[in-house]
């Protein structure tokens, strides 16, 4: 059996970029060049970076950040409103070149996928030639760069990837960790967040390779067992896990988010589900499905992943019923611990558009229904950041941006 040869492409600045490529058609600025952002309007006070430019990076500018506050570090910066129908547009081109070169592709977000080119050296024996034919393909034919990462897993294809942008293919192989790796700041580990930095630093562990000759036990005393592991596998590139090629027709529909501060309260951890669960009934009704199962998932510090699931006494595609069981879910199961991941989960999905009549009507539920197809209808025609809920205005704009490129790109992926 052959080596893995696993490739990671990932968009430059991908909101940025597929922003300016649509304002150049319309002889706008190019918001790679200058200083710029995508993000909301600037007299709210809600309003937040959702990307930057490179050069907006160097006054400081951070993704997450109020757009005002952005504004107040460079007064001359640009700020271009979101598409997310555009968006779409450039994710699935860009899916589609990608998968031109092999049959295994993983779509690990809206701007990067994960390609499985084990076994192809028959017809593509060059892997960093045919790496830049990739990029120079989308770049020519989309107008927007890429970077590309290559290794001999997902972990290291996706580390490669990171390394200098723009434009640009890297690799790192297994020889290459010592020199390519190793002296990275620990925080650069991916899946290492700001939690697990601190911990690690109070160990005096401040690059990867310290991490990677730090003894498993000794990690424990401060990560918990499962974590230590994992950081450490990672520290030395070890890493098994599969691109996962997904099905054409999905079997449910889910949102996962992965925080920066530890959620430590209910009132966040509702929020956070609430706007998953807009997400992602809008895109069951938008298939004409329900379901008929709904599950929570998260995860705590020490990377344990706990899931609570719930059948539904009849099919539904109401975002209410679906929050509120999620909600029930979660208090029931969660011992207060921090948690770092939040997921929510919608399954045995009906799609024959049949509904069981009541002879009792339930006004709440119709109530809610109206609500929710009025909300979509808005969607629909104005785009997601349109209308939200007030309570969910932050995070209902990341989740959908990570997962509706997804439901397109399964649902056309032989048109």
């Amino acid at each position: 059996m052959s080596e893995r040869l696993i490739f990671h492409v990932d968009v430059n600045s991908a909101f940025v970029s597929w922003s300016a490529v649509e304002m150049l058609k319309n002889g706008g600025p190019d918001l790679r060049e200058i200083p710029s952002v995508v993000g909301g309007d600037p007299s709210s006070r809600r309003s937040i970076v959702a990307a930057k430019s490179i050069s907006a990076k160097k006054y400081g500018i951070v993704t997450g950040e109020p757009v005002s506050a952005a504004l107040r570090k460079c007064p001359n910066l640009v700020i271009a409103g979101s598409n997310f129908d555009w968006y779409v547009k450039c994710s699935r081109a860009f899916k589609a070149i990608c998968q031109e070169y092999t049959p295994s592709m993983q779509s690990f977000s809206i701007d990067e996928v994960f390609l499985d080119m084990s076994g192809m050296h028959l017809i593509y024996p060059d892997p960093i030639a045919t790496a830049h034919e990739i990029k120079d393909r989308i770049f020519s034919e989309l107008g927007f760069t890429v970077n590309v990462g290559i290794g001999s897993n997902k972990l290291c294809a996706k580390m490669a990837s990171d390394f200098e942008k723009p434009n640009k293919v890297h690799t790192l192989f297994m020889e290459e960790i010592p020199k390519k790796m190793w002296p990275l700041p620990v925080s650069d580990l991916f899946s290492c967040g700001k939690s697990s930095t601190v911990r690690l630093k109070s160990l005096n562990i401040n690059t990867i390779g310290e991490l990677a000759h730090t003894p498993v036990e000794q990690l424990a005393m401060v990560l918990g067992e499962r974590a230590a592991n994992h950081f450490h596998e990672y520290a030395n590139g070890i890493d098994d896990s599969p691109v996962i090629d997904e099905p054409e027709d999905a079997k449910g529909y889910s949102a996962e988010n992965t925080v920066e501060d530890d959620l430590e309260d209910l009132e966040s951890i509702n929020r956070l589900l609430l706007a998953q669960a807009d997400v992602v009934a809008a895109r069951m009704r938008a298939d004409g499905a329900r379901c008929r199962c709904v599950g929570v998932t998260y995860r705590n510090l020490d990377f344990v992943n706990k899931s609570h699931q719930v059948k539904l006494s009849e099919a539904t595609d109401v975002t209410e019923v679906i929050y509120q069981t999620a909600k029930r879910l979660m208090r029931e199961s969660w011992r207060g611990e921090p948690l770092r991941l939040i997921g929510l989960s919608i399954s045995d999905i009906d799609r024959d558009g049949f509904e069981q009549l009541s002879l009792f009507t339930d006004e709440n539920k119709e109530k809610r229904k109206a609500l929710d197809g009025a909300l979509d209808s808005i969607r629909g025609k104005f785009g997601n950041a349109s209308v939200q809920r007030a309570s969910t205005i932050d995070t209902s704009r990341s989740i959908n941006r990570r997962h509706k490129a997804e439901q397109e790109m399964n649902r056309n992926k032989k048109s």
